[in-house]
């Protein structure tokens, strides 16, 4: 049987309808992406729990703990099922939103990506290492470190690191990643300064601690004057009026 005479048969035009080709329009795949949840992210030594994040983002959010009871819910909980849970108002739905998508990107306030935490408290010291150690460089640095020094040994550098908060010496080893910490610098060269950092007594400043409190990561909200942009005028004039009254 001819092409031609195939198409024009009954099971032509059958295998044709079968095997026609599915077009698959960018607003299906757009709708797809859409509904397709983001990862939970997991915790951090820093951050283990819901009570915890609640704390540090502040604005009053531990309070609101006992309504989210799972740290899968506090990353996939929109914010209908947030306002059912009964979170009010709703800007501290779209607060809660924004910090844990910061989080959920990596973008932790002061000791969210330490490594080392008992109870909620971490040290974090100044010492030498190896200019070659695991995440140092001669020519650019991964962690905050300092290679300049009148006090620093040849071949070294100063960098931070974090260890227990009872920690009182450190020890380099090649499996040891140097790595920098958000928010933390060397300050005088063997200081580690940053927020919410506290000297670590006998450390002749060399340590600091850093423990969770209420507020930490806190995103402050502005102050309003005389009512805000949109009312200033008319409250300013109103101000004037009675000033002028009274005088």
């Amino acid at each position: 049987m001819s092409v031609m005479a195939m198409r024009n048969s009954p099971l032509g035009s059958w295998a044709a309808r079968l095997f026609k080709p599915v077009s698959i329009s960018n607003q299906y795949i757009r709708s797809l992406h859409k509904n397709t949840r983001p990862p939970v992210p997991s915790p951090t030594p820093f951050v283990p729990d819901v009570q915890t994040f609640l704390t540090l983002i502040g604005r009053e959010m531990s309070k609101q703990a006992s309504k989210i009871p799972s740290w899968e819910e506090l990353f996939t909980l929109n914010s209908n099922q947030l306002r059912d849970a009964g979170i009010e108002p709703a800007r501290q739905r779209r607060y809660l939103i924004r910090k844990r998508e910061k989080f959920r990107n990596g973008l932790y306030g002061p000791g969210g990506d330490l490594d080392t935490v008992v109870d909620g408290v971490a040290q974090l010291r100044v010492v030498e290492v190896p200019i070659n150690a695991r995440g140092l460089t001669n020519g650019g640095t991964k962690a905050a470190v300092q290679t300049s020094s009148a006090t620093l040994s040849p071949g070294m550098a100063k960098a931070i690191v974090n260890l227990a908060p009872d920690a009182t010496t450190y020890q380099y080893g090649k499996k040891h990643l140097i790595k920098k910490f958000a928010h933390m610098k060397i300050h005088r060269g063997c200081q580690p300064m940053g927020p919410f950092l506290q000297p670590l007594k006998g450390s002749n400043g060399t340590a600091a601690t850093i423990s969770v409190q209420e507020g930490m990561w806190e995103d402050k909200r502005g102050q309003k004057v005389d009512g805000g942009e949109r009312r200033r005028r008319e409250v300013q004039n109103k101000k004037r009026l009675d000033e002028r009254k009274k005088a």
